[in-house]
């Protein structure tokens, strides 16, 4: 069916659904089993079986192969030439390679899980009519995902379109269909026109598409089609930006890898050459040489973050934080200004009418006291300019647009004044919507046979625009309910003599009586202040920035400790005169921005911008959306912001709660130290085991652990352990130290070395020192030394804080992974299949007990170093 061009009951019929009551859920469930999910077509889900072959197509893995198949073929021939089984060790490389490449897919197949939930979790969401009722938030929104064709939704500014629909009820209804026809051009929909069959799409004006923006107005509308069936779907047109681009961080552990790589050939060629003058065959040369290079080689240092920063991202979203993108939690690390609202964010977004001015005297507002004449006058007429009145674009009931307008109803309810009955009493014969940039919601309502034009919204704004009652006194009761941390709206009428013809802003708003003020209170959250003390502990400056009054705003910020003594509160006219150069200079002086504009948001951004800080920006409606789109990080409110906003955004809040976002921040910074760990404990280990293979091979002729070893302890004490640290929480002192950890590389020089020496002194002591002392104890003890000491290096480096002073504080996950390694280790040291395979021998009780007192060394060594490290941060803060 052409959907633009049938009519519209044609459309209902064909599709079985009722245009007030919607489907069924039954049918609506029936209908989705069907069809699918709404979603464009993807990647496909990742498992482990589609992420092992890029694994074994890995380049080190193919020549790590090659070397081996090569060894193993001759090992085969010389072991039918009755020379011996010297097909054992390149076997057991083949399988290790193997399992390493397991392990990689694993890895892999659980970070990209991790991401396709996070993607699930931002999925934009719909308010859908099923069996009659609105379903989502308080039972009246659901994921977009599930809508099906024949769903009944509604829609309004600031929304994503989710589906295609076709229109049956609009109210001036606009959409930015730009992402669709690439012309930046805002579209008037009316349910009512008319389109012929090969209208193009963007002279459907009887239509909205999947992927565009509501910008003004509401709608109601019918789902025709869904998922790849839309004509988003068609085109193929991908919202997400930056999918599978690396982060920054990734970038430069690359960079790393790649330079830490340049000297590895040489290495190898030295191995090669050392061997042909020891007289070894070419091909066991060959996989000794390939083998080192395989383990040593930190090409896939790069690879660490992501699992990290997945983990990281799955963390903060149990936090009620939802990252879009993981450079978004990479970029938290480095955050150094937090730009937010103060409404639902700083505060509960739980507005209360507690005073009302009018008749020229202030009327306190409770429920055991009576509103006098003048008091019931001035909320009746607040109570019918609301954006929560009867829907034109279909008759039903909707709920109101924001929290300020939800606590008016309340209020009027309280008062004996039933919103439903006064809307059928005094009908919406039409409104213009509240506007940011004019700051004033108009409605035109039938009271008692008169057309009367009722105005609210913020005093500055609106009593200019009286020309009927006492202004002065009015603007006095401002400064004093302000001065109180209230917002506070103002209300003026005017009578019509006959209906408007258009519904213009300069037509309506003017010549208004002024009829009172209302003054609602929103408490700050219990933890909001704690959570800015702890952002400015960190180096992290809170700036407010409010639409409110800018006493209100001074009011509220002193409560939270954000306006301190002598510091002022800038407001937008005095902003918008100042110079870009001027706002950079003096933009640290103020920590408070009242009357500001979304276009204020964003110049304040650029600003701080300028001046090289990171920068989180918060924000809920459809104008925030630039500032969003440019912040470092923008962070949108899922509770009360819009689609728009939070598509905008690198982050959402589940909560809108202004503790979140630095409970993010620490999780990002967390995530960064697990990073820096991980990368710092696979460089040491790796430099550890080259500087033993080197060592050994000038000191004894030859390499001290053979390739099957080598790959073996890297695998079983160097990559496991590594999960424990990438994957770690937040440690306590996370938001206490320097946000930038990476660039201290010297302490892996020394933890390398001090590895590669105790693995050296248990070769010594076997081979020399202890009773049947011979080479085959020596290199046992130095395996098992150099894989022991790596489990204690990693034990340790999880801990962000001494031993002594937290204690082990290990998670089941952290032990889980410990004993794993521990296992395969001692399987290959006491097992005697294991040995007789890896080349192993049984150790005695002092053999043990050096083993032990030797891989053990590091544990104090790097708590000594940890205390020298904090005594010299005391030292320097001192100064």
């Amino acid at each position: 069916m052409i959907w633009h061009s049938e009519d519209i009951q044609n459309v209902l019929e064909t599709l079985q659904t009722d245009s007030r009551d919607g489907l069924t859920p039954e049918q609506a469930a029936k209908r989705l089993e069907s069809v699918g999910l709404n979603q464009p077509a993807g990647k496909p889900s990742p498992s482990f079986f589609r992420c092992l072959p890029g694994q074994l197509k890995n380049a080190m893995t193919l020549i790590l192969s090659a070397a081996a198949a090569v060894s193993l073929g001759f090992g085969i021939y010389r072991a039918l030439q009755g020379e011996g089984a010297h097909w054992i060790e390149p076997s057991l490389v083949l399988l290790i390679v193997l399992a390493g490449a397991a392990f990689g897919a694993v890895r892999e197949s659980r970070a990209a899980a991790s991401l396709q939930t996070l993607n699930r979790l931002s999925v934009p969401s719909a308010r859908v009519i099923r069996g009659g009722e609105i379903r989502g938030v308080e039972h009246a929104v659901i994921s977009s995902l599930e809508l099906t064709p024949g769903d009944i939704i509604e829609m309004e500014a600031g929304d994503l379109i989710p589906a295609d629909c076709r229109l049956l009820h609009t109210d001036s209804f606009q959409c930015d269909e730009s992402s669709l026809i690439g012309e930046p051009v805002l579209a008037d929909k009316d349910a009512d026109a008319a389109a012929d069959d090969i209208a193009p799409l963007g002279e459907r004006r009887n239509m909205a598409y999947a992927g565009c923006v509501a910008v003004r107005g509401r709608a109601r509308a019918v789902v025709v089609e869904t998922g790849m069936n839309t004509e988003r779907g068609k085109a193929a047109l991908l919202l997400e930006k930056g999918e599978g681009a690396e982060t920054p961080l990734q970038q430069k552990l690359g960079q790393l890898g790649r330079l830490l790589s340049l000297p590895v050939p040489v290495i190898c060629a030295a191995v090669v050459l050392t061997g042909l003058l020891n007289h070894q065959l070419i091909p066991d040369i060959l996989l000794t040489a390939v083998s080192l290079a395989a383990v040593v080689l930190p090409q896939g240092l790069s690879a660490t973050a992501v699992p990290a920063l997945a983990a990281g991202a799955r963390r903060m979203a149990a936090k009620n934080a939802v990252v879009r993108r993981l450079s978004a939690v990479e970029t938290l690390n480095n955050v150094s200004v937090i730009c937010t609202d103060k409404t639902g964010v700083l505060t509960r977004n739980r507005m209360t009418v507690t005073c009302l001015y009018a008749g020229n005297r202030l009327i306190p507002v409770g429920r055991d006291t009576p509103l006098s004449a003048g008091g019931e006058a001035l909320l009746r007429l607040t109570a019918l300019c609301t954006g929560g009145g009867a829907n034109a674009a279909g008759g039903k009931e909707r709920r109101p647009d924001n929290a300020t307008e939800a606590a008016i109803l309340s209020c009027a309810l309280q008062n004996g004044m039933d919103p439903r009955l006064l809307r059928s009493e005094h009908p919406c014969l039409g409104e213009i919507p509240f506007d940011s940039g004019r700051r004033l919601m108009t409605t035109v309502n039938l009271i008692e046979g008169k057309h009367v034009v009722i105005v609210k919204g913020a005093p500055d704004v609106l009593l200019p625009l009286c020309s009927a009652g006492n202004i002065q006194a009015a603007e006095k009761a401002h400064e004093e309910m302000t001065g109180q941390a209230l917002r506070v709206l103002a209300v003026g009428y005017r009578y019509l003599e006959e209906p408007p013809l258009e519904y213009l802003p300069e037509q309506l708003e003017r010549d208004l009586s002024f009829a009172g003020l209302v003054g609602l209170a929103d408490s700050p959250r219990p933890d909001t202040a704690e959570a800015i003390r702890l952002c400015g502990d960190a180096g992290i400056r809170t700036v407010m920035i409010t639409g409110d009054h800018p006493a209100a705003a001074a009011a509220a910020a002193r409560q939270l400790g954000l306006l301190r003594e002598g510091e002022e509160v800038m407001d937008s006219p005095r902003l918008a005169v100042m110079s870009d150069s001027d706002l950079s200079e003096h933009i640290r002086d103020y920590p408070v921005y009242a009357r500001a504009t979304p276009a204020d948001k964003l110049r304040l951004l650029k600003a701080w911008q300028r001046t090289g800080e990171t920068v989180v920006m918060t924000g809920d409606g459809i104008d925030d959306a630039p500032a969003l789109q440019s912040a470092d990080i923008g962070c949108a409110m899922g509770a009360s912001g819009a689609d728009v906003a939070r598509s905008a955004a690198d982050m959402t809040l589940i909560d809108d709660h202004f503790a979140t976002i630095v409970a993010s921040v620490r999780e990002g910074r967390g995530v960064h130290d697990n990073i820096f760990k991980t990368v710092r404990f696979l460089l040491a280990s790796r430099l550890g085991i080259l500087l033993v293979f080197l060592l050994s091979m000038l000191l004894c002729q030859g390499g001290l652990l053979p390739p099957a070893q080598l790959l073996w302890v890297s695998l079983a004490a160097g990559a496991l352990p590594a999960l424990v640290l990438e994957r770690g929480s937040a440690e306590e002192g996370a938001m206490r130290r320097d946000a930038h950890p990476f660039g201290r590389w010297t302490a892996v020089l020394w933890q390398g070395g001090l590895i590669a020496l105790l693995t050296l002194a248990a070769c010594f002591a076997g081979s020399r020192l202890l009773d049947g002392r011979s080479p085959a104890l020596g290199e046992t003890m130095a395996l098992a030394t150099l894989a022991f000491s790596q489990l204690v290096y990693a034990f340790e480096l999880r801990l962000s804080r001494s031993l002594f002073r937290t204690g082990p504080r290990l998670n089941r996950y952290m032990m889980a992974v410990f004993a794993v390694s521990l296992l395969l280790t001692l399987a290959v040291l006491l097992f005697p299949p294991l040995q007789l395979l890896f080349g192993t021998i049984p150790m005695t009780g002092a053999a043990w007990g050096i083993v032990a007192g030797l891989s053990l060394v590091p544990l104090p060594v790097l708590e000594a170093a940890r205390g020298l490290s904090a005594l010299r941060r005391r030292k320097d803060s001192r100064k």
